[in-house]
């Protein structure tokens, strides 16, 4: 056959709607694979006859296209098309124009592809993993799952304090435009393929091997990875880049990184590396989700033992730390272990030489299976290490303190179809103190969990807090101790506080009280207030609002001491959105935006901006107030922004001033057509 045309009619929008690969527009031919599309061929002589008309089919993807490595395929027509492999078939009756239905391999590598059709004509098409195919390894079997995971350009990453986690909206921004483009080239530009585009293209066909690509590429530290990772425990703070607390989505970040010839953004922090691998894995077409540990270990050693020292001040151990799930089916494993699988492209340990980690099964996580690939051991440590806390003494010696940290907290992410937050800690781990966890740490030769027992010294302390802590407040918190001996007890307490930041490093006091003589009866107990004024810890809190106060209880009879650590976040402020107008498709809308300062201070250089999938172009729009708002006055700012695609949406707000920084919030809107 001998097409009329150059190219065949794709059909962009039909099949890319049945492909549900329509958000990134219809101009181009974007597939699932293992799932057929259609084109048009009209002929240049004669008409289509069956049974005596061929056609020579030929799929290409990658710069060196092999048959060998899977990268191209030859097929002709068939009497019906075959989804386990590449197959093509005719549906229309004999005449001019052949309609072709087209169906690629559920588990052909996805990428940018030519298929020749004989004399013909080529077609140029995009294929994805295709989570809607049985056949295919990423396959998920709920709408609801598919339309979060996959569909959704907008979602919820949990920080805060396990006590009280804090929801920050994120835009993926998969579908805006160019996103997908800038997916395919992250993947180009790996180590791996700039070495061996063949058999790296090859690749492509296993998320295994892609999801362990995207942990390496979504960071830069050694390859021309996305994010520039800086954690500001020096002077340098973030000079030269965004602090990682501004960053509103995924869209902003990647578009950056193409526009700068793959040059790194500055900065990122674990969220942000999780939040935009989150979407080019969707992008790509692999169920995905951001998952946060609270307070998670970071194990150097592979002894699932975490050693801190410390004086008055407390322990160091990372508020919370994000990574991401991965959907797929392992069968390079043993059966029983599909499903989730944590990748974290933070870089934090080299894995097989590259600062890389994942993917493992949560399942293997949970049992104690640290032999499974990839890095088994490492994300067993973030939710399962032993804390041991060894005090420094005035003599230069050390001892054990008593310390009851638990790491691994309030596992989450977002629940599907709300902005709920969803515990996914009983997937990582059994229940404490179960025989199935026992079992757990035999087969992990998690020796210390198993052998260490914390002798009871008959003193206890807790530390509780008020119930109303907001930023600009004044409040208090307090150390409970109680005497469960049978004789008194004289004890020195040291109840202190500093500012804290999401990784567990420590800055300046925000409090502190040193009491030499407390004097304990039998079986009684007290609190000791630490009052906390915002003219002391206002200076010194971090972008996080976080606080770390530590207790430490000294025994002069035993020379022991017990020591109680708290982290607190303080609120913020809360955004009221409303929206002025009828929210349509290409109409234009504002956002009038209002936030009451908190601070007994004015605010100066107040900016409110917002960034929404499908409503701001994937871009960030400012407001700048041009007046100072003093105490208790309310900052107030129309915003004005065109949506461009009907359904919910998911305005994401951002506040920023002098003294009131980073300041988060959001609105669901309905757009109508």
């Amino acid at each position: 056959m001998e097409s009329s045309r150059n190219e065949g009619n794709k059909r962009c929008e039909f099949n890319n709607l049945d492909h549900r690969t329509d958000l990134n527009g219809a101009d181009r031919l974007i597939v699932r694979r293992g799932q057929p599309f259609s084109i048009s061929l009209y002929l240049r002589s004669g008409s289509y006859q069956p049974g005596v008309s061929t056609l020579d089919c030929v799929a290409e993807t990658g710069p060196q296209p092999s048959e060998q490595y899977g990268t191209r395929a030859s097929f002709g027509l068939s009497a019906n098309i075959d989804t386990s492999r590449w197959s093509a078939a005719v549906l229309s009756p004999p005449g001019d124009m052949v309609a072709l239905s087209i169906c690629s391999a559920p588990d052909a590598p996805i990428g940018r592809y030519t298929l020749t059709l004989g004399q013909a004509g080529r077609i140029e098409f995009i294929l994805l993993f295709n989570p809607w195919c049985s056949a295919d390894v990423v396959y998920m079997d709920s709408e609801a799952n598919l339309a979060e995971y996959v569909l959704a350009q907008d979602g919820i990453i949990f920080q805060g304090d396990y006590r009280y986690p804090v929801p920050i909206p994120w835009n993926f921004g998969q579908f805006e435009s160019g996103i997908l483009d800038i997916c395919l080239k992250l993947l180009d530009m790996n180590p791996k393929c700039l070495r061996n585009p063949g058999k790296d293209c090859s690749g492509r066909r296993n998320p295994i091997y892609v999801s362990r690509v995207l942990s390496a590429m979504v960071n830069c530290n050694d390859d021309k990875g996305v994010l520039w990772g800086r954690w500001p425990e020096n002077d340098e703070g973030y000079k030269g880049g965004v602090n990682p607390l501004l960053w509103k989505g995924s869209v902003e970040i990647l578009r950056n990184w193409e526009k700068q010839a793959c040059a790194p953004v500055r900065f990122g922090q674990c969220w942000v590396f999780a939040a935009v691998c989150c979407s080019v894995s969707r992008a790509l077409g692999i169920p995905c989700r951001v998952i946060t540990n609270y307070l998670s270990a970071h194990d150097t050693n592979n002894n699932l033992v975490i050693e801190r020292r410390i004086d008055e001040n407390g322990d160091l151990i990372r508020n919370y730390h994000c990574w991401v799930e991965s959907w797929m089916t392992r069968p390079d494993l043993k059966p029983g272990f599909d499903g989730w699988q944590a990748s974290d492209p933070t870089p934090q340990e080299k894995s097989e030489n590259i600062y890389c980690c994942g993917p493992v099964p949560v399942r293997a996580i949970k049992d104690g299976e640290l032999t499974f690939k990839y890095d088994a051991p490492f994300v067993f440590a973030e939710v399962n290490a032993d804390v041991i806390t060894f005090m420094k003494k005035k003599d230069g010696s050390t001892s054990e303190v008593m310390n009851t940290t638990a790491v691994g907290q309030k596992i989450s992410t977002k629940r599907v179809g709300s902005d709920d937050r969803e515990d996914i800690t009983h997937l990582y781990k059994y229940p404490e103190g179960s025989n199935e966890e026992r079992e757990t740490f035999k087969k992990a030769n998690h020796q210390n969990k198993l052998l260490h027992q914390q002798g009871d010294h008959g003193l206890h302390l807790t530390i509780k807090v008020s119930s109303d802590m907001r930023k600009g407040c004044d409040f208090d918190v307090f150390a409970v101790v109680t005497n469960n001996t049978q004789s008194e007890k004289k004890c020195r307490l040291v109840f202190g506080s500093c500012a804290l930041s999401y990784n567990g490093f420590l800055g300046g006091s925000c409090g502190f009280k040193d009491l030499l003589n407390v004097e304990l009866p039998p079986g009684a107990g007290g609190s000791v207030p630490l009052r906390l004024n915002y003219s002391k810890y206002g200076s010194q809190l971090t972008e996080h609002n976080l606080i770390r106060l530590a207790a430490v209880l000294f025994d002069y009879a035993t020379n022991e001491a017990t020591l109680a650590t708290r982290n607190i976040v303080l609120e913020n402020p809360q955004i009221i959105v409303r929206i002025l107008g009828e929210p349509k498709e290409n109409r234009k809308l504002a956002a009038e935006i209002t936030l009451k300062n908190p601070l007994p201070e004015p605010l100066e250089a107040c900016c409110f901006s917002i960034e929404g999938a499908n409503l701001t172009g994937g871009n960030s729009i400012s407001e700048r107030l041009a007046s100072t708002v003093g105490p208790g006055e309310d900052a107030k700012a129309k915003v004005y922004f065109t949506p461009t695609r009907s359904g919910l949406r998911k305005l994401v707000v951002n506040f920023d001033s002098d003294k009131l920084c980073n300041v988060k919030g959001y609105r669901n809107v309905i757009i109508g057509k």
